[in-house]
Order: C-alpha cells, then sequence, then structure tokens
C-alpha cells in the first residue's frame, strides 16, 4: 500500500481516537471510578495489525500529540512528565508523550506477523497496551524520579497494578472483537 493510499485509514483513526479521547476524559471525570483506564491507544493497536507498522507508528505519533497538547492545556499535577510547556516540564516530557505511543504502532504489527491466528490477536491487543505501560512508567522512573516528591516507586506500582490490567484486559479482548471483522471489510 503507498503513502497516498494511507491517508484515509490514517484519518478514520486518527479520528475515532480524538472522539474516545473526549469520551473518555468526560466519562472518567463524571463518574467516580476507582481506576481511569487509558483506551485512546486500541485504535493504534488495530490499526498498526490491519494496515502495517507505519500507519501504526503515524498513529502512535498522533496519540502522543494529544497527551502532549491536553496536558498542556489541562494542568494537572502529572502533567509535567508529558509536556514541555509547563512548570517543570522539559525535552524528556515530550519523550515520554511520543516515544512508547510510537512504539504501540510497531509491537502488535510484530507480534500478529508472528502468531496469525487468534491468540496472536489476543497478545498483539494485551503487549501493544502493555508497551504503553512499561515505556512511559520506565520513562518516569529514569527521567523524572528526582522530581516527584513522593514515593516514585509506590506511584508505579499503584498504576501498574490498576489501570494497567484493566487496560492490556480491554486491548485484549476489542482486538479479538474488532480486527477479524475489519479484516474482512478491507477485502
Amino acid at each position: 500500500m503507498n503513502k497516498r493510499s494511507n491517508i484515509a485509514p490514517i484519518a478514520i483513526f486518527f479520528a475515532s481516537m480524538i472522539v474516545i479521547h473526549l469520551l473518555s476524559s468526560i466519562l472518567f471525570n463524571l463518574l467516580p471510578l476507582p481506576i481511569k483506564p487509558t483506551i485512546v491507544h486500541i485504535p493504534v493497536i488495530i490499526a498498526s495489525i490491519i494496515y502495517g507498522p507505519r500507519v501504526g507508528a503515524t498513529l502512535g505519533f498522533l496519540m502522543g500529540i494529544i497527551s502532549l497538547v491536553t496536558n498542556t492545556i489541562v494542568l494537572l499535577p502529572t502533567s509535567y512528565l508529558f509536556s514541555p510547556f509547563v512548570p517543570n516540564g522539559n525535552f524528556a516530557s515530550a519523550i515520554i508523550a511520543i516515544v512508547p505511543r510510537v512504539l504501540i504502532g510497531i509491537t502488535p504489527y510484530l507480534v500478529y506477523k508472528l502468531l496469525k491466528n487468534k491468540a496472536g490477536l489476543i497478545l498483539a491487543g494485551a503487549l501493544g497496551s502493555l508497551t504503553n505501560t512499561v515505556f512511559v512508567l520506565s520513562g518516569i522512573f529514569f527521567l523524572f524520579s528526582n522530581v516527584y516528591d513522593g514515593n516514585i516507586q509506590k506511584l508505579l506500582a499503584t498504576v501498574i497494578s490498576t489501570n494497567s490490567i484493566a487496560e492490556l484486559l480491554i486491548s485484549a479482548i476489542l482486538t479479538l472483537a474488532i480486527v477479524p471483522r475489519l479484516q474482512t471489510l478491507k477485502k
């Protein structure tokens, strides 16, 4: 598939990412849920499997830009981790916001390419989500542990034990449910 033919899928998946981002932001802020899983990465995972790592990496980059812009506009105590344009943010913030998201667009493709079956879809969805978790949290740990006033190991353990498990399960289930249908439509 040439670059020109990838414009439509990128636009459609990016639009779905924006809608998911806005709806999940509203939903998780209105409802007092104990966890707030990130689900914007699911279209990146699905597009990576269906259209390949170039489209996946492009959407991952766009997801990173969404994160950077959101954390620049909506100031939270953790915004400096994802935006160099807020107090305590720096170039490392942009790396944390973008690089793990680009990798989300590559990992699921490689996993599914090795295992082209239902187990491969489940594993690709789970590992796509885990790619985000591992690289974002590793980036925070290595690049910002000196800035965080509290116990960063406890913070990272809490995030890993709650949000990441929910994200991993949601990603695996939705990847298994959606990819076969889209592959059929693509043919």
